[in-house]
Order: structure tokens, then sequence, then C-alpha cells
């Protein structure tokens, strides 16, 4: 698809979900759809393979998470894998300081090139990894916002996210619709952690005739996570809270 075309069908569908667009910015947008469909055929990145699908379940989905992060705050990207919500986020948020963090290290290698190429390198770093021994380590309270999307469920995702923001930050959850079956799961954890839901958004985003549910849920981090958590992984999974 030439720029031309992929501008007209980006407009339409970013229209479709209440986002203005520049040309500037849908050229970024250009080159992060035609380096990830292009590396995706030697790397399993994304199962969305078509362009009209990426812009509609990839950067609209992830986009909708801008408008609660605090203006120039530091975010962290757990499980970033193929940089979804961190390289949207960085192409129309200059002013965020994002960590995109994954075990995974040719994922963080992927997506460390893709930021070099889009021009967004100077805010959004990477690091390769595993959130619940950063949280026990280096990065633990070092974030104003700590978000997931399409990681775990949300009981062994709290585990993960919240120590990793700072007293009073935000742990943004990314979830779709089935969202309240899995926070009746995990008010409990969300509690032991120390975080506070202040409120679920829930939306719909749309592509024509399509649409699909989503969710973010809004939990404050009211107080500090007890330093016991978060456990190895082994025992998050086993036994979640």
């Amino acid at each position: 698809m030439d720029f031309e075309a992929y501008y007209a069908l980006h407009a339409r569908v970013f229209g479709e979900n209440g986002f203005g667009v520049s040309r500037e910015t849908a050229e970024r947008f250009y080159a992060l759809t035609e380096h990830m469909l292009t590396v995706n055929e030697q790397m399993n990145l994304t199962a969305v393979r078509d362009v009209e699908s990426v812009i509609y379940l990839h950067y609209v989905d992830s986009l909708k998470l801008a408008d609660y992060i605090p203006q120039g705050a530091k975010l962290c990207d757990v499980g970033c894998g193929a940089g979804f919500p961190s390289l949207p986020l960085a192409i129309t948020r200059e002013d965020l300081r994002i960590l995109a963090l994954d075990s995974t290290d040719k994922k963080v290698r992927y997506v460390a090139e893709t930021a070099e190429l889009l021009g967004v390198a100077s805010h959004l770093r990477t690091k390769s990894g595993r959130a619940e021994e950063f949280g026990q380590g280096e990065l633990r309270g070092a974030f104003d916002c700590v978000t997931a999307r399409a990681v775990s469920n949300l009981q062994m995702l709290a585990e993960l996210c919240l120590p990793l923001a700072k007293k009073d930050g935000l742990f943004l959850s990314m979830k779709g619709a089935n969202w309240e079956v899995e926070y009746a799961a995990a008010k409990n954890a969300i509690r032991l952690l120390g975080g506070a839901v202040e409120n679920v958004v829930e939306f719909e985003i749309r592509n024509g005739a399509l649409s699909e549910k989503r969710a973010i849920l809004v939990i404050r981090k009211a107080s500090e996570t007890p330093e016991k958590y978060p456990r190895a992984w082994g025992k998050i999974k086993s036994k979640p809270l």
C-alpha cells in the first residue's frame, strides 16, 4: 500500500475513534506498519497481518490509553511484545519517558530498532528482563504509570505491575470485554499490593461496521507494596494472590 492510500485509511479509522491525525504523524505510523509487517514475516510479532486491522486493533487500542497518562510521566510498558502500546504512545506523546520491558530479547531488540527508525528513541528506551525481578530490584517504585496489554490476567498482572509504580502512581490495566470477571478475581491481589481502583473506563474501538469492547482499569497505588511482593513467577502463576 502506498502512503496516500494508507493516509486515507488511517485518517478514516482514527476519525471514527475520535482522534485527529496530521500528515507527519501518519507518516510515522505508515513507517511503523511497513516495518512491522515486513519483520513479522520472519518473526512472530503479531497475528494481525493486514494494514486496516493493524490500525484498528493495535494503534487505536493503544492510543485510547493516552488520556489517562499525566503530562511528562515516566511510563513502563510491561510485556511490550511488538511495542504496543509503547510505540504508538511514543509517536503521539513526546512528553512521555517510556520504558518498554519484555523478557524476550528479540522482541526488545525489535522495539529498540523500530524506535530508532521512527525517530522516537530519545523518549522510548527498552530493557530485557522479567518484571517480577525488576520489581524487587532497580525499577521498584520507579514509574509514574505502569501499563500492560495482552500479557496476563489481572490477578497476576497486578503483582507484576504495582511494585514498579511509585506511591500515588498509576497502574493502567488494558482489558477486553471480560474485564469484570478478571476484576472480581483480582480484588484481593490489588488490595494486598497497595492498589485502589479509581475508575473503570469502558469504550469501543471502531472500524466501519466492526467494533470491539475494551476497558481501562485506572488503579492508584495508594500505599507501598509490601516488600515480599512481587514473588518469583512460578509462585505468582501457581498461587495467585
